[in-house]
Protein backbone atom coordinates (compact mmCIF):
# COMPACT_ATOMS: atom_id res chain seq x y z
CA UNK A 1 0.00 0.00 0.00
CA UNK A 2 0.99 3.64 -0.13
CA UNK A 3 2.69 3.57 3.25
CA UNK A 4 5.40 1.07 2.40
CA UNK A 5 8.22 1.61 3.04
CA UNK A 6 7.84 5.23 4.19
CA UNK A 7 5.64 4.41 7.17
CA UNK A 8 7.17 1.16 8.36
CA UNK A 9 8.06 2.81 11.69
CA UNK A 10 4.53 4.15 11.95
CA UNK A 11 3.13 0.67 11.53
CA UNK A 12 5.28 -0.65 14.36
CA UNK A 13 4.08 2.17 16.57
CA UNK A 14 0.48 1.46 15.72
CA UNK A 15 1.07 -2.19 16.53
CA UNK A 16 2.37 -1.26 19.95
CA UNK A 17 -0.69 0.91 20.61
CA UNK A 18 -3.02 -1.91 19.63
CA UNK A 19 -1.36 -4.80 21.48
CA UNK A 20 -3.78 -4.63 24.38
CA UNK A 21 -6.64 -5.21 21.96
CA UNK A 22 -5.11 -7.96 19.85
CA UNK A 23 -5.98 -10.97 21.95
CA UNK A 24 -9.57 -9.82 22.32
CA UNK A 25 -9.96 -9.14 18.62
CA UNK A 26 -8.08 -12.16 17.37
CA UNK A 27 -7.82 -15.24 19.51
CA UNK A 28 -11.56 -15.75 19.77
CA UNK A 29 -12.21 -14.82 16.15
CA UNK A 30 -9.26 -16.59 14.55
CA UNK A 31 -10.15 -18.87 11.64
CA UNK A 32 -10.72 -22.39 12.90
CA UNK A 33 -11.82 -25.64 11.29
CA UNK A 34 -15.58 -26.18 11.46
CA UNK A 35 -17.84 -29.12 10.83
CA UNK A 36 -18.20 -30.74 7.42
CA UNK A 37 -14.87 -29.41 6.20
CA UNK A 38 -15.89 -25.78 6.58
CA UNK A 39 -13.75 -23.00 8.03
CA UNK A 40 -15.10 -20.10 10.08
CA UNK A 41 -13.65 -16.65 9.32
CA UNK A 42 -15.03 -13.45 10.90
CA UNK A 43 -18.16 -15.35 11.89
CA UNK A 44 -18.77 -16.74 8.41
CA UNK A 45 -18.56 -20.44 7.59
CA UNK A 46 -16.85 -21.05 4.26
CA UNK A 47 -17.00 -24.31 2.33
CA UNK A 48 -14.77 -25.65 -0.42
CA UNK A 49 -15.81 -24.94 -4.00
CA UNK A 50 -14.75 -27.99 -5.99
CA UNK A 51 -14.78 -26.19 -9.33
CA UNK A 52 -12.41 -23.54 -7.99
CA UNK A 53 -10.22 -26.22 -6.39
CA UNK A 54 -9.91 -27.95 -9.77
CA UNK A 55 -8.52 -24.70 -11.27
CA UNK A 56 -5.45 -24.83 -9.01
CA UNK A 57 -2.04 -25.94 -10.33
CA UNK A 58 -1.50 -29.67 -9.96
CA UNK A 59 1.35 -29.30 -7.45
CA UNK A 60 -0.80 -27.20 -5.13
CA UNK A 61 -3.69 -29.64 -5.38
CA UNK A 62 -1.28 -32.42 -4.41
CA UNK A 63 0.34 -30.62 -1.47
CA UNK A 64 -2.88 -28.93 -0.39
CA UNK A 65 -0.89 -25.81 0.50
CA UNK A 66 -0.29 -22.33 -0.89
CA UNK A 67 2.95 -20.95 0.58
CA UNK A 68 2.33 -17.31 1.48
CA UNK A 69 4.93 -14.71 2.48
CA UNK A 70 3.96 -11.84 4.80
CA UNK A 71 5.81 -9.08 6.63
CA UNK A 72 4.71 -8.74 10.28
CA UNK A 73 3.68 -6.43 11.92
CA UNK A 74 1.81 -4.01 9.71
CA UNK A 75 -1.58 -3.39 11.35
CA UNK A 76 -4.31 -4.00 10.55
CA UNK A 77 -3.11 -6.18 7.67
CA UNK A 78 -0.63 -8.40 9.51
CA UNK A 79 -0.11 -8.70 13.27
CA UNK A 80 0.90 -11.15 15.96
CA UNK A 81 -1.86 -12.28 18.31
CA UNK A 82 0.48 -11.75 21.25
CA UNK A 83 3.66 -9.70 21.54
CA UNK A 84 6.64 -12.00 21.21
CA UNK A 85 4.47 -14.82 19.89
CA UNK A 86 4.25 -16.43 16.46
CA UNK A 87 0.49 -16.84 15.97
CA UNK A 88 -0.73 -14.50 13.24
CA UNK A 89 -3.85 -12.43 12.82
CA UNK A 90 -4.93 -9.45 10.74
CA UNK A 91 -6.92 -8.63 7.63
CA UNK A 92 -4.55 -10.38 5.21
CA UNK A 93 -4.34 -13.47 7.39
CA UNK A 94 -8.11 -13.76 7.74
CA UNK A 95 -8.64 -13.18 4.04
CA UNK A 96 -6.03 -15.82 3.28
CA UNK A 97 -7.85 -18.35 5.45
CA UNK A 98 -11.11 -17.51 3.70
CA UNK A 99 -9.53 -17.95 0.27
CA UNK A 100 -7.94 -21.21 1.35
CA UNK A 101 -11.27 -22.53 2.62
CA UNK A 102 -13.01 -21.62 -0.62
CA UNK A 103 -10.25 -23.23 -2.70
CA UNK A 104 -10.00 -26.29 -0.46
CA UNK A 105 -6.34 -25.77 0.46
CA UNK A 106 -4.33 -24.19 3.28
CA UNK A 107 -2.85 -20.72 2.91
CA UNK A 108 0.29 -21.20 5.04
CA UNK A 109 1.70 -17.82 6.11
CA UNK A 110 5.41 -17.37 6.83
CA UNK A 111 6.98 -14.08 8.02
CA UNK A 112 9.41 -12.58 5.53
CA UNK A 113 11.11 -9.16 5.44
CA UNK A 114 9.15 -6.92 3.11
CA UNK A 115 11.98 -6.10 0.72
CA UNK A 116 12.70 -9.81 0.32
CA UNK A 117 9.15 -10.92 -0.49
CA UNK A 118 9.16 -10.51 -4.26
CA UNK A 119 12.67 -12.00 -4.68
CA UNK A 120 11.58 -14.97 -2.56
CA UNK A 121 8.59 -15.56 -4.84
CA UNK A 122 10.86 -15.34 -7.87
CA UNK A 123 13.19 -17.88 -6.27
CA UNK A 124 10.33 -20.32 -5.76
CA UNK A 125 10.39 -20.14 -1.96
CA UNK A 126 6.78 -18.91 -1.91
CA UNK A 127 3.81 -19.24 -4.25
CA UNK A 128 2.26 -15.93 -3.26
CA UNK A 129 2.40 -13.03 -0.81
CA UNK A 130 -0.27 -11.21 1.18
CA UNK A 131 1.31 -8.20 2.83
CA UNK A 132 -0.56 -5.00 1.88
CA UNK A 133 1.58 -4.79 -1.25
CA UNK A 134 0.88 -1.91 -3.62
CA UNK A 135 0.19 -3.21 -7.11
CA UNK A 136 2.48 -1.20 -9.38
CA UNK A 137 3.79 -1.71 -12.90
CA UNK A 138 7.37 -2.25 -11.80
CA UNK A 139 6.38 -5.18 -9.59
CA UNK A 140 4.12 -6.54 -12.33
CA UNK A 141 7.26 -7.29 -14.32
CA UNK A 142 8.06 -10.17 -11.98
CA UNK A 143 4.77 -11.10 -10.23
CA UNK A 144 1.07 -10.93 -10.99
CA UNK A 145 -1.44 -9.30 -8.67
CA UNK A 146 -4.98 -10.08 -7.64
CA UNK A 147 -6.21 -6.75 -6.30
CA UNK A 148 -8.35 -6.91 -3.18
CA UNK A 149 -8.44 -3.37 -1.77
CA UNK A 150 -7.76 0.27 -2.57
CA UNK A 151 -6.24 2.40 0.16
CA UNK A 152 -4.66 5.78 0.59
CA UNK A 153 -4.54 8.39 3.34
CA UNK A 154 -7.20 8.96 5.98
CA UNK A 155 -8.06 11.56 8.61
CA UNK A 156 -8.16 10.62 12.28
CA UNK A 157 -10.00 12.97 14.64
CA UNK A 158 -10.96 13.05 18.32
CA UNK A 159 -14.01 11.10 19.46
CA UNK A 160 -17.18 12.72 18.15
CA UNK A 161 -15.25 14.82 15.61
CA UNK A 162 -15.63 18.05 17.65
CA UNK A 163 -14.21 20.19 14.82
CA UNK A 164 -16.68 18.70 12.30
CA UNK A 165 -13.97 17.83 9.78
CA UNK A 166 -15.44 16.14 6.73
CA UNK A 167 -12.61 16.18 4.19
CA UNK A 168 -9.18 17.59 3.38
CA UNK A 169 -10.63 21.07 2.87
CA UNK A 170 -11.76 20.98 6.48
CA UNK A 171 -8.11 20.92 7.53
CA UNK A 172 -7.38 24.37 6.03
CA UNK A 173 -6.38 26.88 8.70
CA UNK A 174 -6.15 24.19 11.39
CA UNK A 175 -3.32 22.43 13.21
CA UNK A 176 -2.89 18.93 11.80
CA UNK A 177 -0.46 16.23 12.91
CA UNK A 178 1.48 14.00 10.53
CA UNK A 179 4.56 11.81 10.68
CA UNK A 180 7.70 13.13 9.00
CA UNK A 181 8.96 11.67 5.70
CA UNK A 182 5.63 10.10 4.70
CA UNK A 183 3.28 10.20 1.74
CA UNK A 184 0.77 11.83 4.08
CA UNK A 185 3.08 14.81 4.68
CA UNK A 186 3.39 15.21 0.91
CA UNK A 187 -0.41 15.06 0.62
CA UNK A 188 -0.88 17.88 3.13
CA UNK A 189 1.76 20.03 1.48
CA UNK A 190 0.21 19.54 -1.94
CA UNK A 191 -3.22 20.51 -0.59
CA UNK A 192 -2.01 23.93 0.56
CA UNK A 193 -2.66 25.37 -2.88
CA UNK A 194 -6.30 24.25 -2.70
CA UNK A 195 -6.70 26.03 0.65
CA UNK A 196 -5.26 29.25 -0.76
CA UNK A 197 -7.36 29.04 -3.94
CA UNK A 198 -10.50 28.72 -1.81
CA UNK A 199 -9.54 31.83 0.16
CA UNK A 200 -8.67 29.86 3.29
CA UNK A 201 -5.58 29.81 5.43
CA UNK A 202 -3.05 27.07 4.81
CA UNK A 203 -2.98 23.94 6.93
CA UNK A 204 -0.80 24.39 10.02
CA UNK A 205 1.17 21.19 9.58
CA UNK A 206 2.67 19.79 12.76
CA UNK A 207 5.24 17.07 12.07
CA UNK A 208 6.21 14.32 14.52
CA UNK A 209 8.95 11.69 14.41
CA UNK A 210 6.54 8.83 15.11
CA UNK A 211 2.93 8.09 14.35
CA UNK A 212 2.27 7.47 18.04
CA UNK A 213 3.59 10.96 18.86
CA UNK A 214 1.09 12.46 16.42
CA UNK A 215 -1.72 10.55 18.12
CA UNK A 216 -0.64 11.85 21.52
CA UNK A 217 -0.88 15.37 20.12
CA UNK A 218 -4.39 14.63 18.92
CA UNK A 219 -5.40 13.16 22.27
CA UNK A 220 -4.09 16.20 24.13
CA UNK A 221 -5.85 18.68 21.85
CA UNK A 222 -2.67 20.18 20.38
CA UNK A 223 -4.03 19.39 16.93
CA UNK A 224 -7.53 18.81 15.58
CA UNK A 225 -6.65 15.89 13.32
CA UNK A 226 -3.96 13.47 12.21
CA UNK A 227 -3.40 12.29 8.65
CA UNK A 228 -2.05 8.74 8.22
CA UNK A 229 -2.82 5.74 6.04
CA UNK A 230 -6.54 5.02 6.11
CA UNK A 231 -6.22 1.36 7.16
CA UNK A 232 -3.99 2.38 10.09
CA UNK A 233 -6.40 5.20 11.00
CA UNK A 234 -9.35 2.81 10.96
CA UNK A 235 -7.52 0.31 13.12
CA UNK A 236 -6.45 2.94 15.66
CA UNK A 237 -10.02 4.26 15.86
CA UNK A 238 -11.36 0.73 16.39
CA UNK A 239 -8.85 -0.36 19.03
CA UNK A 240 -8.21 2.83 21.04
CA UNK A 241 -8.49 2.37 24.80
CA UNK A 242 -11.59 3.70 26.53
CA UNK A 243 -11.12 7.39 27.32
CA UNK A 244 -8.67 7.76 24.42
CA UNK A 245 -11.15 7.31 21.60
CA UNK A 246 -10.73 8.47 18.03
CA UNK A 247 -13.00 8.64 15.00
CA UNK A 248 -12.19 8.01 11.35
CA UNK A 249 -13.46 10.62 8.89
CA UNK A 250 -15.30 8.97 6.02
CA UNK A 251 -15.24 11.18 2.92
CA UNK A 252 -17.72 9.82 0.33
CA UNK A 253 -15.55 11.32 -2.41
CA UNK A 254 -12.57 9.17 -1.32
CA UNK A 255 -13.93 5.89 0.10
CA UNK A 256 -10.57 4.14 0.00
CA UNK A 257 -8.67 7.19 1.22
CA UNK A 258 -6.95 10.08 -0.55
CA UNK A 259 -4.71 9.18 -3.50
CA UNK A 260 -5.76 5.56 -3.10
CA UNK A 261 -4.00 2.83 -5.04
CA UNK A 262 -4.71 -0.90 -5.32
CA UNK A 263 -3.23 -3.44 -2.92
CA UNK A 264 -2.77 -6.89 -4.37
CA UNK A 265 -2.04 -10.50 -3.56
CA UNK A 266 1.26 -11.12 -5.35
CA UNK A 267 1.44 -14.44 -7.18
CA UNK A 268 4.32 -16.13 -8.97
CA UNK A 269 4.21 -15.66 -12.73
CA UNK A 270 5.01 -19.37 -12.97
CA UNK A 271 1.58 -20.14 -11.49
CA UNK A 272 -1.02 -18.42 -13.71
CA UNK A 273 -3.64 -21.01 -12.73
CA UNK A 274 -3.20 -19.98 -9.08
CA UNK A 275 -3.71 -16.31 -9.98
CA UNK A 276 -6.95 -17.12 -11.80
CA UNK A 277 -8.23 -19.38 -9.03
CA UNK A 278 -7.51 -16.78 -6.34
CA UNK A 279 -9.20 -14.04 -8.36
CA UNK A 280 -12.36 -16.08 -8.86
CA UNK A 281 -12.42 -17.23 -5.24
CA UNK A 282 -11.99 -13.63 -4.09
CA UNK A 283 -14.88 -12.50 -6.28
CA UNK A 284 -17.07 -15.16 -4.72
CA UNK A 285 -16.15 -13.92 -1.24
CA UNK A 286 -16.86 -10.33 -2.31
CA UNK A 287 -20.25 -11.27 -3.73
CA UNK A 288 -21.42 -13.18 -0.65
CA UNK A 289 -20.34 -10.44 1.78
CA UNK A 290 -17.49 -12.32 3.45
CA UNK A 291 -14.90 -9.74 2.41
CA UNK A 292 -16.94 -6.91 3.90
CA UNK A 293 -17.26 -8.84 7.18
CA UNK A 294 -13.50 -9.38 7.36
CA UNK A 295 -12.64 -5.76 6.55
CA UNK A 296 -15.24 -4.43 8.98
CA UNK A 297 -13.66 -6.53 11.72
CA UNK A 298 -10.55 -4.37 11.32
CA UNK A 299 -12.37 -1.05 10.91
CA UNK A 300 -11.59 -0.61 7.20
CA UNK A 301 -14.64 -1.83 5.28
CA UNK A 302 -14.41 1.22 3.00
CA UNK A 303 -11.15 0.06 1.39
CA UNK A 304 -12.76 -3.10 -0.01
CA UNK A 305 -13.29 -3.38 -3.76
CA UNK A 306 -16.41 -4.58 -5.58
CA UNK A 307 -14.49 -6.45 -8.26
CA UNK A 308 -11.47 -8.72 -7.95
CA UNK A 309 -9.14 -7.48 -10.66
CA UNK A 310 -5.77 -8.57 -12.02
CA UNK A 311 -2.81 -6.18 -12.32
CA UNK A 312 -4.88 -3.01 -11.86
CA UNK A 313 -1.95 -0.70 -11.04
CA UNK A 314 -2.65 3.02 -11.43
CA UNK A 315 0.95 4.23 -11.69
Amino acid sequence: MNARPAQRAAAAAAAALALTALSACSSGDAPAPAAAGKVSVAGVEIAKDQALHDMLPEKIRKTGTVRVATDVPYPPFEMFVKEGGSELTGLDYDLGQALGAKLGVTFAFTPQKFDGIVPAIQAGKFDAAMSAITDNKERQQVVDFVDYSRSGSGILVADGNPSSIADLDGLCGRKVAVQVATNQLDLLRSHQASCTKAGRQKIDIQTYPKDSDAQLALRSGKVVAQVLTKPAAGWVAKTADEGKAFDLVEDPAAPGGYEASPNGIAVSKHLPELTDAIRKALQTLIDDGTVTRIYDKYGVASIAVEEATKNAAVD
